[in-house]
């Protein structure tokens, strides 16, 4: 006799039983390879390979067998990010060269935040059914750091370059030893010395940031001036067995990387409509190219102080992270007011709107053009700079690599096939195919149809071993705190609301009932949030203490000219935050 269980059951299984062969029966295989979708399939494996695909009807599966019922589903290959940083947290304080805020946070502190949070990051993209991440542009450090976490076989496989080595270093980055994300190049002798020195870390790949600066002659010049350097670091590479990925955005830059052998484009071209005859040599080339359609939106909407997150987001990303957003608003009464009130102002004016709306243009015509073409594109978020969060930000850049004029296979294929090919690792992982990795998401509904489906999954497997969605990412107390303190600050109820627990309490300390139950606590904040359109939460301290977390906070924007200094003690029960005790108020007026 056959078991048969709902997709939500089978974690109940302890990991050896899966020894044993796993059927998903009667499921739609979406074909990312031929662009189909084949119905009523029964996909067979046992642990990392896939063993066999077959209509239903034509397998008989043995007694005792675990079986899923895929009746209705549609099951994908795990998706891949295929640029992502993880020395940089996707935060505030990412990257001081672009907005130094370091008085407030030491960039030490931001490098030991990408080591000590680096599992929880691949966990949110597991979570969001990316089983892979390709990071171009690492550090000595993190590259031990993939090696230790890849022995956790159900965390996504790392693909990661060493530093960038690049053209330019900024001068934040510079004697950081094996924390430092960059290695200049100066000229053709250090070519050879640079990639070597990345070999005993073994890196998958090597990255080079190809970076010129001043009016289009200028560009141009230092473009060819760099030129047989790169062709250098490119040439050592190869001869390494070792593909290079390169940053390019000027149209001439990237030209000269490809014809000088480059594999890996991780930008789209962003300062002219690209010729046909562009689109050829990169076909003819086979590079491969990462459009990265919002990365740049993210800074752009941060200087001007107007980043907005949706629920999706702020429910997936790092609370940490996602929340250091929100510093803008309590960093512009500090010393840097100046400074970030000048960029506030400088990106809304209509000129700089302008430039924006240009460059945004260009980059979707040109991907538009790519795809068209031929040439094989791979989604990627850049994911780690500033605004753009780990995990949560790849349905965004799906989304917008639609709105550019992709069809929907097109963009499967980006997002699971596409990325293989990158590292050569086609026959490996990307499609549902016998001998490939049981990387696979159980999806609710039809993700040809729409887009936004991709994140209406069902049950996850990595390496033919199951995984439970809901536990996927280990949601910490402060963590589950720092969630409702984000959606406090983004105004979102639906946010704010997720981490509590259905009969949640609220007190005033020590004892003093306010309210009881979620729908209860909805209706007061919802009130709140809608009269309140400059609320604001800075947590000014907070203290950990197992299932307790006390915050300090100062509380502006619920009464004009007055901020409200306040203490609040949550209770955390059964990962959901039971009861919040509410301590002393105390107003100030601020002027």
């Amino acid at each position: 006799m056959k078991k048969t269980f709902h997709l939500w059951m089978i974690l109940i299984f302890s990991v050896n039983s899966y020894h044993s062969q796993i059927y998903i029966e009667n499921v739609t295989v979406v074909d990312v390879i031929h662009k189909k979708l084949v119905p009523d399939q029964t996909v067979v494996f046992s642990g990392k390979p896939i063993i066999e695909i077959k209509p239903s009807r034509q397998i008989k599966i043995p007694q005792n067998s675990h079986v899923i019922d895929g009746k209705g589903k549609y099951l994908i290959p795990g998706m891949t990010d295929s640029h992502v940083h993880f020395f940089q947290s996707g935060g505030l304080y990412a990257r001081p060269d672009a907005l130094d805020l370091r008085k407030h946070v030491p960039y030490e502190k931001e490098i030991r935040w990408s080591h000590n949070q680096m599992e929880d990051l691949l966990q949110r993209y597991l979570k969001m059914g990316i089983t892979s991440v390709i990071d171009p542009g690492a550090t000595y450090n993190l590259l031990k750091l993939r090696d230790s976490l890849q022995e956790n076989i159900r965390l996504p496989s790392v693909y990661m370059s060493g530093p960038l080595i690049t053209t330019y270093e900024p001068e934040v980055f510079k004697n950081l030893n094996k924390d430092e994300p960059f290695r200049l190049l100066t000229s053709i002798d250090d070519a050879k010395k640079l990639v070597q020195e990345q070999l005993p870390y073994k890196p998958d790949f090597i990255k080079i940031w190809y970076i010129v600066t001043g009016d289009a002659d200028k560009k141009k010049e230092q473009t060819k001036k760099l030129e047989p350097a790169i062709k250098a670091v490119i040439d050592e590479a190869h001869k390494n067995n070792l593909k290079v990925a390169v940053h390019a955005t000027e149209r001439f830059t990237a030209e000269t990387a490809v014809q000088n052998g480059a594999d890996y484009l991780v930008h789209n071209i962003e300062d002219e409509i690209i010729s046909n005859d562009f689109v050829k040599l990169l076909k003819s080339k086979k590079v491969i190219v990462s459009p990265t359609l919002t990365v740049m939106d993210h800074y752009y909407d941060t200087y001007g102080q107007k980043i907005v997150y949706d629920t999706y987001e702020l429910e997936n990303s790092n609370p940490e992270s996602i929340g250091s957003m929100y510093d803008l608003k309590h960093l512009t009464q500090t010393s840097d007011s100046a400074m970030l009130n000048k960029l506030k102002t400088r990106f809304n004016t209509p000129k700089v709107k302008a430039y924006i709306s240009k460059m945004d243009s260009i980059r979707r015509v040109n991907l538009k053009k790519l795809s068209d073409g031929g040439v094989t594109i791979a989604a990627g978020t850049d994911a780690g700079n500033i605004g753009t969060q780990h995990g949560s930000s790849f349905m965004a850049e799906l989304k917008a690599m639609k709105a550019s004029g992709m069809t929907e296979w097109q963009i499967l294929q980006s997002a699971t096939i596409n990325p293989a090919k990158i590292l050569n690792k086609e026959k490996d992982f990307g499609s549902i195919e016998v001998g490939k990795a049981a990387d696979l998401v159980v999806l609710n509904s039809n993700p040809v149809e729409n887009l936004g489906n991709l994140s209406d999954i069902s049950a996850i497997f990595r390496n033919g071993m199951p995984i439970d969605v809901k536990r996927i990412v280990q949601n910490t107390p402060e963590k589950l705190v720092q969630q409702q303190v984000n959606g406090y600050n983004a105004r979102n109820i639906d946010a704010f609301m997720e981490p509590y627990a259905e009969d949640v309490e609220l007190y005033i300390f020590p004892s003093k009932l306010i309210s009881k139950g979620k729908e209860a606590m909805r209706k007061i904040y919802v009130n709140l949030f809608s009269t309140t359109p400059d609320l604001h939460c800075e947590i000014t301290q907070r203290i950990v203490n197992d299932r307790y977390i006390v915050d300090k906070e100062n509380i502006t924007g619920q009464r004009p000219g007055i901020r409200t200094e306040a203490t609040a003690i949550y209770e955390i029960k059964d990962d959901k935050i039971s009861k919040v005790y509410f301590l002393s108020q105390k107003h100030i007026d601020k002027h």
